[in-house]
């Protein structure tokens, strides 16, 4: 990789040792991808915020040959963004995550799809077991269970005739939903 990344700091003092640690990520991306043709990072340390001090934001922005890759930066909360070096890594790996999946695209290889969510409505509950049946949007019904849930506050909630989003899945014994969220 034969580029010059630029490094900008926002809110905050540019750090000797800051910078140092992005440039080594930097050019440990070169791994995963050769032909990275640019690559910005923008740290930016908001203002202090009352009782949360201040939460850093790492946005790397990677650019190869028909693609351009933006990682971080958001505005979640992540109380662990109050080290700047717990921020680096995390929007670094983010960004390194998104460039092995365009380099595993480029090459040919096979990226695992996400399911489709879709929708349907809880038809019957046997809490005491643990499992219910969704019936989906095109009338088949979906086994689930109550680990299937994002929550136990969320399993305790449903009931029938709760609508629900879903990922469909082929079991040995049927079809069967995952990751079940009210909708």
């Amino acid at each position: 990789m034969e580029i010059t990344p630029q490094i900008r700091f926002r809110g905050m003092e540019p750090s000797p040792s800051v910078e140092e640690v992005i440039r080594e990520r930097i050019g440990r991306l070169a791994r995963f991808d050769d032909r990275i043709t640019s690559c910005n990072v923008v740290v930016e340390a908001p203002h202090r915020h009352g009782r949360n001090g201040k939460i850093y934001h790492v946005r790397v922005d990677i650019t190869v040959p028909g693609r351009e890759i933006v990682a971080g930066g958001g505005p979640e909360e992540n109380h662990a963004h109050e080290d700047v070096y717990v921020a680096i890594r995390d929007g670094f790996n983010a960004a390194q995550r998104q460039l092995e999946d365009v380099a595993r695209k480029m090459s040919g290889h096979r990226v695992k799809p996400h399911p489709e969510k879709h929708h349907g409505t809880v038809v019957r509950l046997v809490p005491e077991e643990g499992f219910g049946f969704i019936s989906g949007p095109d009338g088949r019904e979906f086994f689930f269970r109550r680990e299937s849930m994002a929550s136990s506050s969320q399993w305790e909630a449903l009931a029938e005739g709760t609508q629900v989003r879903f990922a469909e899945n082929e079991g040995d014994k049927g079809p069967y939903a995952s990751a079940v969220t009210p909708a």
